[in-house]
């Protein structure tokens, strides 16, 4: 995003605000001036953009954002991100802090390097060899183990003892970021670099920035109410949302603001009442249910945390999550192949407990160098008499996939096995970048009486790509629910 033109905007005795501009034109042929993307295309991208600088009388800091215009007339194209980068002097700023527990003395960059670090399974994750703070060897280092929820990404930073200086980065809104709260982002990692926007929390909305495109705190609303969840099979009263995500996006389908990239979003949390600053008077919820629950694995909560966390290999280390965040170790997926060599995880409802019985994600089998093999869960349960003629409800809820698609099938019937497909999914990549979560699904699978039977049943899970290490599933929450009343009544 290299400027063509600079400008000051403001400059007085309490405020220097400066533009860096370039105004995309046609007809401007390759030039060694371009930009050069990793594709080896000279081409500008079809936008006008304005990088712009803020100093105040008085403040350690600076302030920067960015202003992107796509009008009509200009092509289209795909923008997957821009971020602001700074890289810090090695020699001085060698410590790192992203919050109270989450700190440490990280490696050099020549440390990730051969003959010091050996590269792993992909290029952002290395092993330290032979590090030049003898300390660190053996272990992993890996951009992603330093990710957060964007919820979270408040101050992050990096500190130097000699001079004993800190650079950190505040975010005081999240508003501009798509993908919602539980999205992960990259932050400080190895470099030492930053990966964020620099702000001031305590003066946002600012009342400084000169731009128009920026709505200042006068010309912006507030909106309060309530959400509650209406579930008559918990509760007969409506039950306040408590500490619930509640978000202001742009109109689209169900969970689209997860991917929806072009408009600002708005996030709160409901109080214990179920008030949040983001609701137009009450909303009431009703999450989906068919009858009772019959049986339930996990937590819906959209994550996977809930799940086994296997430990982690010696060879492979951080010593940072050693007793916290246990799922941002390198490698836990190799685990799997481990504990179940020879025959997949089985779970029994009401015998097993899904904290220590259901691993973390459905991976695949390692068989060999680079040979890998599908993996089958299976879930078996007991059912007292099978209500004939109806429908009962599976719902899966998953936390992540990756280049997956999961197969449900229903007891081994002599006949045609009756089964449900998600098709491809082809969604984020959580396991390899040590999360516990990605983009959120959930499938309602309608389950034909004739597909159950009294005594034992078995729900087969296949995730049925087995090229690779990380194709699999997270799951979040699975439960079966009877029949609803109607439905067994009518029976």
């Amino acid at each position: 995003m290299n400027g063509t033109s600079f400008n000051v905007i403001v400059q007085n005795e309490t405020q220097v605000e400066i533009s860096f501009t370039r105004t995309w034109n046609s007809s401007v042929s390759s030039s060694s001036s371009h930009i050069s993307d990793k594709n080896n295309s000279t081409d500008w991208a079809p936008l006008n953009f304005d990088i712009r600088y803020v100093m105040l009388k008085g403040s350690s800091g600076f302030y920067t954002y960015g202003i992107y215009e796509h009008v009509n007339g200009m092509p289209g194209f795909n923008l997957n991100g821009t971020r602001v980068a700074f890289r810090l002097r090695k020699d001085k700023f060698q410590f790192m802090a992203k919050s109270k527990t989450r700190q440490r003395r990280m490696p050099l960059p020549e440390d990730r390097e051969p003959p010091r670090g050996k590269l792993l399974h992909f290029k952002e994750a290395a092993l330290l060899v032979d590090p030049v703070d003898r300390e660190l060897k053996g272990q992993v280092d890996d951009k992603y183990m330093y990710a957060q929820n964007i919820e979270g990404i408040k101050v992050h930073g990096w500190v130097s003892s000699d001079p004993l200086v800190g650079f950190w980065h505040i975010t005081p809104s999240h508003e501009y970021r798509s993908g919602g709260p539980l999205k992960q982002e990259l932050t400080s990692h190895v470099g030492p670099r930053s990966l964020t926007l620099q702000q001031e929390a305590q003066k946002w909305p600012y009342s400084f920035i000169a731009s128009t495109d920026y709505p200042k705190s006068d010309q912006r609303g507030t909106v309060n109410g309530r959400i509650l969840v209406r579930d008559r099979f918990a509760s007969k009263e409506d039950i306040p949302a408590i500490d619930s995500y509640v978000g202001l996006a742009l109109p689209g389908e169900v969970g689209s603001w997860q991917t929806e990239c072009k408009g600002y979003q708005f996030w709160s949390r409901a109080g214990p009442d179920g008030d949040s600053i983001e609701l137009d008077d009450d909303l009431v919820y009703e999450p989906p249910r068919n009858g009772t629950t019959l049986w339930e694995i996990g937590i819906p909560d959209r994550t996977a945390a809930e799940f086994f966390i296997p430990y982690v290999d010696p060879k492979y280390v951080n010593p940072l999550y050693l007793t916290q965040d246990r799922f941002r170790q390198y490698g836990l997926w190799e685990q799997y192949s481990v504990l179940y060599s020879r025959t997949d995880l089985v779970y029994t409802v009401n015998s097993s407990n899904y904290k220590k019985d259901w691993f973390y994600a459905q991976v695949n089998r390692k068989l060999g160098d680079d040979k890998y093999n599908s993996t089958t869960w299976q879930i078996k349960f007991n059912l007292d008499s099978v209500v004939q003629g109806t429908i009962y409800k599976l719902r899966v809820a998953l936390a992540s996939t990756t280049g997956a698609e999961l197969q449900i099938r229903f007891n081994n019937l002599n006949t045609e096995i009756p089964h449900f497909t998600t098709g491809g999914l082809y969604r984020d990549n959580a396991i390899a970048r040590h999360g516990i979560h990605g983009l959120y699904l959930l499938f309602n699978v309608d389950v034909k009486s004739d597909w159950l039977k009294d005594g034992e049943n078995t729900i087969f899970l296949s995730q049925v790509r087995g090229e690779g290490p990380f194709q699999g599933i997270m799951y979040d929450y699975i439960r079966l629910e009877a029949p609803a009343d109607d439905e067994r009544t009518n029976a």
